[in-house]
């Protein structure tokens, strides 16, 4: 469809825009700002000072001879364009190496395969906080890419991969935004602004993609684009862009339908809803003022959460409780925390039951279906004043939503219940249902209580700080050395040890007089570890480092596990997140 009354307007930037279009589409990626270093390029100089000589020979050669030195890669002022523009290495991330110790070479030595396998064993862990941390400054850090076995963007998707897998949508926005890639990650682009959509931000969504500074290349996220300057009232430019795809072979009847209501162009209502993505869904909702959907078992999680989100779920007041089918959809939407479980409950509260049935509950349960047994069971429990009688049913609530794989339908609701419960008063049989399912509220503000009389967590940490000088913690470190020697009851712990070789590995003296009460053990570092220690793989080394916490936080890991990621970070020179762990993993925290 073509507006008459634009094209006059539109013509001359039609043709500008889409020269620049089409070459940044075959561009393919942006080029980083670190791309070459400027020793890099006075050597390329040095090397071409006789091309100025040649340039009077070049330009009377003919094109067919200009064309033959090309090829044979004489030196030449064109030579030295193509030589600077091949060492253009692209780098991409949010933080700079020195942030953390690193370097921007981090990866250079690296093989893709061994890097592979750690991914793909990385995948299957539920990371702890500790380890998602340690993840993410690897990932992130601006540096070189592997060149070994891996290409540049399988090397990219791991990334893409894990910032999804993590879901730190803040995250994505900052790595995609100060990168300016969001074509070169479609899926991860993709992802973030169909999250935001879900979560009835559609604000944060449009106002990300509006950050960047190129035209989009990616289907989905262009027409995802184009819906944003739509629902912002820039037709004139939504209309253009969208032209100018359709003059490049873009054809989409659904997406046109829609979007061509929302522009005022076309009174049509078109009821047709499409559950193929989220934006499609979503424009469904918006062009249509009569939108009805009921979801099934089939809708996709993220519909789910949309429909929530814009409170498109029918209340459950409206919910028959003879639909058993479709109480059973909502019990799995609330498994997958797509329906809210208070208005689950709230249906069970709905059905029916008789007294007996209350009062022998075993015995009804199993004459009843799935459904009106949970239903039965949740009646008991307001109706149970005792609350370790409550507690019981609880569990034997918990465990029918087990029987049915909906364990998580009942989390956040059964968390209340047991804060209800004083701990004390829970009987042995129960306590770790009850832990299990609570959630202890942890002090993040804990501070570090120094004990002088303990090496590991005396005032000697604030090194690890910035907070002491070399030279006095040199003589620091001395006099408690003498103080432990003496003190034969002095028990020289694993983590006093860690200490010491930190020390020793950023050049602290420590007199060979007390060489005595701590040994080195590097064969305590797994065999492969030590070959990317040797090889300045500091990247890969830090995957492995994370693999090795996997599901743990710092703090619960054994000290031997603790000594030898120390150890690998001290050899590895990564002394600023060395300083982070070790502030985490020494001190006695009240």
């Amino acid at each position: 469809m073509k507006i008459l009354r634009l094209l006059n307007k539109k013509l001359l930037s039609v043709i500008l825009f889409s020269f620049f279009f089409i070459s940044v589409a075959a561009e393919e990626k942006p080029v980083d700002i670190w791309n070459i270093e400027k020793k890099e390029i006075d050597n390329d100089l040095n090397g071409n000072e006789t091309s100025n000589t040649k340039e009077d020979e070049i330009k009377s050669d003919s094109k067919s001879e200009i064309y033959q030195m090309q090829s044979k890669k004489k030196n030449s002022s064109i030579d030295l364009n193509e030589n600077l523009s091949s060492k253009e290495i692209k780098i991409y991330g949010l933080y700079d190496p020195n942030d953390y110790g690193l370097d921007i070479n981090m990866w250079v030595n690296s093989d893709g395969d061994q890097l592979k396998n750690i991914f793909s064993k990385l995948d299957k862990i539920n990371l702890s906080n500790d380890a998602k941390e340690i993840m993410n400054i690897s990932m992130l850090t601006n540096a070189y890419m592997p060149q070994r076995n891996i290409s540049e963007k399988d090397f990219l998707k791991f990334k893409s991969d894990w910032l999804i897998k993590n879901s730190d949508l803040d995250l994505i926005a900052n790595y995609l935004i100060k990168n300016q890639i969001f074509d070169i990650h479609p899926e991860l682009t993709k992802f973030l602004v169909n999250q935001h959509l879900s979560n009835a931000d559609e604000d944060k969504a449009c106002n990300i993609l509006f950050k960047n500074s190129k035209p989009f290349v990616n289907d989905y996220i262009s027409k995802f684009n184009i819906y944003c300057l739509v629902a912002s009232g820039k037709i004139d430019e939504a209309q253009l862009i969208l032209d100018l795809k359709k003059e490049l072979g873009f054809n989409d009847k659904y997406f046109e339908k829609k979007i061509y209501f929302l522009m005022g162009y076309s009174s049509e209502i078109d009821e047709k809803i499409s559950e193929k993505n989220i934006l499609e869904f979503h424009l469904a909702y918006k062009s249509n003022p009569d939108f009805i959907f009921e979801p099934n078992d089939k809708t996709s999680k993220i519909i789910w959460k949309y429909l929530s989100s814009f409170n498109l779920l029918n209340s459950f007041e409206k919910i028959d409780i003879t639909e058993i089918k479709k109480i059973s959809t909502l019990e799995k939407a609330t498994h997958n925390k797509n329906y809210p479980e208070k208005d689950l409950l709230n249906i069970y509260k709905r059905f029916q039951f008789n007294i007996n049935q209350l009062l022998n509950l075993d015995a009804s349960i199993n004459s009843l279906t799935s459904i009106e047994g949970r239903a039965l069971v949740y009646q008991k429990i307001l109706l149970e004043s005792d609350k370790i009688e409550r507690l019981k049913l609880l569990k034997a609530l918990k465990n029918l939503f087990k029987k049915d794989d909906l364990d998580k339908a009942f989390d956040v609701e059964l968390k209340k219940f047991l804060e209800e419960i004083n701990p004390t008063d829970i009987p042995d049989n129960l306590t770790s249902f009850y832990y299990t399912n609570i959630t202890i509220k942890k002090n993040t503000k804990n501070k570090i209580k120094f004990n002088n009389d303990v090496l590991h967590q005396s005032k000697l940490l604030n090194y690890f700080s910035g907070e002491y000088s070399k030279s006095k913690i040199t003589k620091d470190v001395d006099n408690f050395l003498k103080k432990i020697k003496k003190n034969k009851k002095y028990f020289f712990s694993r983590k006093d040890q860690i200490l010491l070789e930190s020390l020793k590995s950023d050049g602290i003296e420590i007199s060979d007089k007390y060489e005595d009460l701590f040994e080195i053990n590097e064969s305590e570092i797994p065999t492969d570890i030590k070959v990317m220690i040797n090889n300045s793989e500091k990247g890969a080394a830090l995957l492995r480092i994370v693999e090795v916490i996997g599901q743990d936080q710092l703090e619960r890991i054994d000290d031997d596990t603790i000594y030898f990621i120390i150890s690998t970070l001290n050899q590895l020179n990564i002394g600023l997140l060395r300083n982070k762990i070790l502030l985490k993993v020494l001190p006695l925290k009240v």
